[in-house]
């Protein structure tokens, strides 16, 4: 069976702390101690896209043809190890957690078979059979214990992939809203600040503000309306932790989103949020419906003067609109378009009044913070950076997925140790932090601690937590070309600097990516983006050089190799490349007839030759050739 969730209809409003204990003690009993089994199925982005749905479906058909009323089938968000998409985890009141991987409808009846109804676990179907050992070489013998869990700290994706997000009472269970309920009933507006002042949280958007600070302008400002604002306009390639928090706790933000409310004298939030998150957007909008009916949103929240209601304006998709008076602009109708600071939103923000914006991650954070304490956030991380920090974990890596660990972890201890390094037996060669934003960093500062400082002072930065893991085989020229043609696309514009300079860079780029470069272009690249690095409106300009500045650091030999020899040393640059026919050819004619524009030459039986003046470079005669007798040089 599924466990019904709560229609808004019939859900009665909570007036007390009191009646919100109480609901909590119950679903708290319902999660930890289950009557029956829980089997709950990852259904965040990741899952839907690997055939979550099909899998949820599948159980819930055969639980319900079975007869097993003792068994509960929910939907949960990201578990995190999305390389092992569709995920589904099995709870048992007294037993270890299972956790299945890779698992498709047609397994679902083994696993009621054999688990649910027999008792005994599918040992083929989990993790563990595939010989994950930990640091000492053990095999591990939990699902926690693996090398990609046990390094993690999981505080602000601490509900993900366990509670349902689309049911309230479950948040509840886990203690959700009773932060809210400790600042309104028992702490004033400037005592919240200083509790969130003293854990010495910094923003997880990017730059690293002191959340308590940014509060604490904007609760100084006299004004007759105050705004909070949610930045959920996650737009680095790669990145997709604050969408996984979307999914998988909306309500921990719209409780801390409440809270900066009540501490800077707010009555109206706003979450702006891409559109091209639609189970993201679908969730926030039941959670505030159930909010709203539950009275944990709206007048007199549990029964004290307190007001606040919070409303979702979709973004169509411009990166440049998650700086944060971009963002206002769009909220207000406007062109996405930022503006020169001072003044700052915390004075003079959306439509004109005292307005803080942080975004998913940071928020998620506020909840913990108020109900453990300032110092127990502090015990954590580091002195200048404390607590977690999320990264999306992707490009060439073993394990792509979501990974929460603290602030002064090592890169290699990301990489290496919860990534599981470089697939297929490939020499890591660099990781790009920060997006379009960040800079690539190699392999000599793997040992370095993440924290914002840290990985500033090595040209990079910690950004939103994009981490893209780049091996051997990657070009380090097409790579920053790659980053650099993506913020040209997302420039609003509005200044010189960035609209034309960086059309300017990805124009030097293409040269040199294309064999056409001269030396004296090396030089112009370098000048362009420091030029404008220093000189453009807002941070999207002055970071985008950020990727062809570090590469060109740190591998110049690559830029020219590109320019005096006219090589790709990673055979990527198609332009630059030449595929060669060895004397290994047979004649067996599989390249010439797969060859797109007929540039294969040769007879039957004999030795076959490409025309170069006709090759397209596309590469189907390498993959098709069974006597490897193709070269790319």
């Amino acid at each position: 069976m599924t466990m019904q969730p709560y229609g808004t209809a019939e859900m009665k409003r909570i007036a007390t702390v009191d009646e919100l204990n109480a609901l909590r003690d119950e679903w708290k009993a319902k999660l930890e101690t289950p009557a029956g089994i829980r089997v709950v199925v990852g259904m965040a982005t990741c899952g839907i896209s690997a055939g979550a749905n099909q899998v949820y479906e599948a159980f819930k058909n055969e639980i319900k043809k079975r007869g097993l009323d003792h068994v509960v089938i929910e939907k949960v968000g990201c578990i995190g190890m999305c390389v092992y998409e569709p995920i589904v985890e099995i709870f048992e009141n007294g037993k270890e957690k299972v956790s299945y991987i890779h698992i498709d409808p047609e397994q679902v009846a083994m696993i009621v078979e054999q688990h649910l109804i027999g008792g005994k676990p599918c040992k083929e179907l989990t993790l563990l059979q595939l010989d994950v050992k930990d640091d000492r070489g053990n095999v591990c013998g939990k699902f926690e214990e693996l090398p990609f869990n046990r390094k993690q700290k999981r505080i602000v994706l601490h509900n993900c992939g366990y509670i349902n997000p689309e049911d309230i009472r479950e948040y509840v269970g886990v203690n959700g809203y009773q932060a809210l309920a400790k600042v309104i009933t028992s702490m004033s507006p400037e005592e919240t600040i200083e509790l969130v002042s003293a854990s010495h949280l910094r923003g997880r958007g990017g730059a690293g503000f002191p959340t308590g600070l940014k509060w604490k302008f904007a609760a100084r400002e006299t004004s007759d309306q105050k705004y909070v604002i949610c930045n959920a306009d996650e737009g680095d390639p790669g990145a997709f932790m604050d969408r996984s928090v979307l999914e998988g706790d909306p309500h921990a933000v719209l409780e801390a989103m409440a809270i900066a409310g009540y501490a800077i004298g707010a009555d109206q939030g706003w979450i702006y949020v891409r559109a091209e998150y639609p189970t993201a957007v679908k969730r926030l909008e039941l959670a505030i419906n159930e909010a709203k009916a539950l009275g944990l949103l709206g007048e007199k929240i549990l029964g004290t003067d307190f007001n606040f209601d919070i409303k979702i304006r979709l973004g169509a998709g411009a990166f440049v609109c998650g700086e944060e008076t971009a963002l206002i602009a769009s909220i207000e109708g406007k062109r996405g378009m930022p503006r020169n600071k001072p003044p700052f939103p915390a004075s003079k923000g959306l439509w004109g009044k005292p307005t803080i914006i942080n975004n998913v991650e940071t928020l998620a954070n506020i909840p913990a913070i108020i109900r453990n304490g300032p110092e127990w956030f502090r015990s954590i991380g580091t002195e200048g950076s404390p607590g977690t920090k999320v990264f999306a974990l992707g490009g060439k890596i073993t394990n792509t997925g979501l990974v929460e660990v603290p602030m002064g972890t090592t890169l290699r201890e990301v990489i290496e140790d919860i990534g599981g390094g470089c697939p297929n037996g490939k020499m890591f060669k660099a990781v790009q932090t920060g997006g379009p934003s960040g800079g690539c960093l190699t392999f000599e500062a793997l040992d370095v601690p993440i924290d914002f400082d840290q990985l500033v002072a090595l040209g990079s930065m910690m950004g939103s937590g994009g981490m893209i893991v780049m091996d051997e085989d990657n070009c380090m020229v097409d790579i920053a070309r790659f980053f650099l043609d993506f913020t040209v696309d997302e420039s609003c514009g509005q200044c010189v600097p960035c609209r034309e300079g960086t059309k300017r860079m990805l124009e030097i780029l293409d040269k040199i990516t294309s064999g056409g470069a001269e030396e004296k272009d090396l030089d112009d690249l370098h000048e362009l983006a420091d030029n404008i690095r220093q000189t453009s409106l807002c941070a999207l300009g002055q970071t985008a050089p950020n990727p062809v500045l570090s590469t060109m650091e740190h591998f110049m030999d690559e830029y020219r190799a590109h320019v005096i020899d006219k090589t790709c040393p990673s055979k990527v640059c198609k332009d630059l490349l030449g595929y060669y026919i060895t004397e290994a050819c047979k004649g067996c004619t599989k390249c010439s007839r797969i060859c797109p524009v007929e540039a294969i030459k040769g007879k039957v039986k004999e030795q076959h030759y490409i025309d170069q003046s006709v090759c397209i470079r596309c590469g189907s005669c390498l993959e098709v050739c069974p006597f490897h007798a193709i070269e790319r040089r």
